[in-house]
């Protein structure tokens, strides 16, 4: 076996254009040296100068809960509408149509959106079949006001959905249309005009832009979703544990919040057994904000912004390209594929999220569990497992829906036994995603491994643990 290595920088048209992020990797991202990292979709990665930021803004004063009028809750207070004014103009968003709304990352974003919308008889929630399991969740709130719940499935070996499809779940009802700018299975970048169709059919739409915003521009100023969840570190490695909801303000408006707590009222009676929410976007911020770590949200946007998303966005481009074109060249000695692909095979709307297994000689899918534990011996980092995305998982593997529907009265005690009913091969897929700083040095890595370990050769499958969970 041989891995054709003729694939030079200099034929990826755009890519030399990009070498500055070469040279911030060597400086900023020494971390990565010994290691190969690709999995920017489930995390992305933090500069050394985004921790020396944080550990002189907090060593440089005292900063309190700014639930208060002192100097160290004033001080508080000012850096974390610091930040939402820079998430603003990220976005290019108005901060007179748009609010944001700070959570623990886009699932609490999600939940909060789904806990307080009108759902009610009715009124109908339309999903994609290419929705996270915390876009899903939202079907539960819905189901249990009387909503009707339509799911609109992916299609075909490109995964998508068509918009015929789209429009006819539409229907003459109105609701909440939700889908993902980007899938985080495929890859698949889903229209943003769906915003402009669903509006117009009396729907609200909430975007997830969780796995898009990474390396792709999305202006507010252009398209106008009513909900946007975003997960910073995502986008830019750190911090943890900060989310958003950007929210049109007429659209936050119309959400009816099935509690209150500490930081979201006006005025409140014990007694009394009344309370008034606050007026602005606090309302919908419960508690006290992560106040030592939003302020690292404005230095991360400020950071890719001096980048240049249009830069990033090209590197990841003609990486996608270059990752793509050297998987499906794999191939054992008799000709037959190494890789399958999930999703579109070009880059042609879609972003830097590559989901495929390992077919063995005989064309047989490789367990997942075996791919996870090589490559992790061989210092990779890639996802393996359905991504949280059942719907994408089951256009991937054409699973019927009559099938579905007959295992949920089966109890079953881990997913192999679901599996296992369903006849699947294996429990997922491998997901190799690029980013940031990644390079060709990466691409070549992963395909150098693929190419070794499953090239002609029977995988190793003793020692693998039981799947418990998706």
């Amino acid at each position: 076996m041989s891995v054709s290595s003729d694939y030079q920088v200099d034929v990826m048209p755009g890519y030399a254009e990009t070498r500055r992020l070469d040279e911030l990797r060597a400086a900023e991202y020494r971390h990565l040296d010994v290691q190969t990292y690709l999995d920017y979709t489930g995390a992305g990665v933090a500069a050394e100068a985004q921790i020396r930021a944080h550990a002189e803004r907090l060593t440089g004063r005292c900063y309190g809960n700014p639930h208060s009028e002192n100097p160290t809750s004033s001080a508080s207070t000012g850096l974390v509408d610091q930040a939402r004014e820079a998430i603003l103009a990220f976005f290019n968003a108005s901060p007179e149509e748009y609010a944001v709304v700070f959570t623990p990352n886009a699932s609490g974003a999600c939940r909060l959106v789904g806990e307080a919308y009108p759902f009610a008889r009715g009124g109908r929630l339309v999903l994609t079949g290419d929705n996270h399991n915390s876009v899903n969740g939202i079907r539960e709130f819905a189901k249990a006001r009387g909503a009707e719940v339509v799911h609109v499935p992916v299609r075909g070996p490109g995964l998508r959905v068509r918009e015929a499809e789209i429009r006819a779940a539409l229907g003459d009802r109105r609701g909440l249309l939700v889908y993902p700018a980007q899938s985080n299975f495929s890859g698949v970048q889903h229209p943003l005009s769906w915003i402009g169709l669903a509006q117009a059919h009396g729907y609200d739409v909430l975007l997830d832009a969780a796995a898009f915003v990474p390396a792709n521009r999305l202006d507010l100023s252009l398209v106008h979703p009513d909900f946007v969840p975003v997960s910073w570190y995502k986008v830019f490695g750190y911090p943890t544990g900060v989310g958003c909801l950007i929210a049109r303000r007429e659209a936050l408006a119309r959400l009816r919040r099935p509690w209150f707590a500490g930081g979201t009222i006006q005025a409140v009676s014990a007694l009394g057994g009344w309370h008034v929410l606050a007026p602005d976007e606090t309302a919908f911020e419960d508690g006290t904000l992560n106040f030592l770590s939003i302020p690292d949200v404005e230095f991360g946007v400020r950071w890719v912004e001096d980048i240049g998303m249009d830069l990033i966005h090209r590197r990841v481009g003609c990486l996608t390209s270059l990752l793509l074109r050297r998987l499906a060249d794999l191939r054992h000695s008799d000709g037959s594929p190494l890789i399958r692909f999930y999703g579109p095979d070009g880059t042609d709307r879609r972003g830097g999220t590559v989901a495929f297994n390992v077919l063995d000689p005989r064309g047989r899918i490789v367990d997942e569990r075996i791919v996870a534990r090589d490559s992790a011996d061989a210092g990779i980092s890639v996802r393996t497992g359905c991504f949280c995305n059942p719907g994408a998982g089951e256009g991937a593997f054409e699973i019927s829906e009559r099938a579905l529907r007959g295992t949920a009265g089966r109890r079953m005690r881990t997913l192999d036994d679901y599996l296992g009913v369903l006849g699947l091969p294996s429990g997922g897929a491998v997901r190799a995603s690029l980013g940031l700083v990644s390079n060709v040095a990466d691409v070549d890595r992963l395909i150098e491994f693929l190419d070794a370990a499953y090239g002609d050769r029977e995988p190793d499958a003793t020692g693998l643990k039981p799947r418990e969970r998706c």
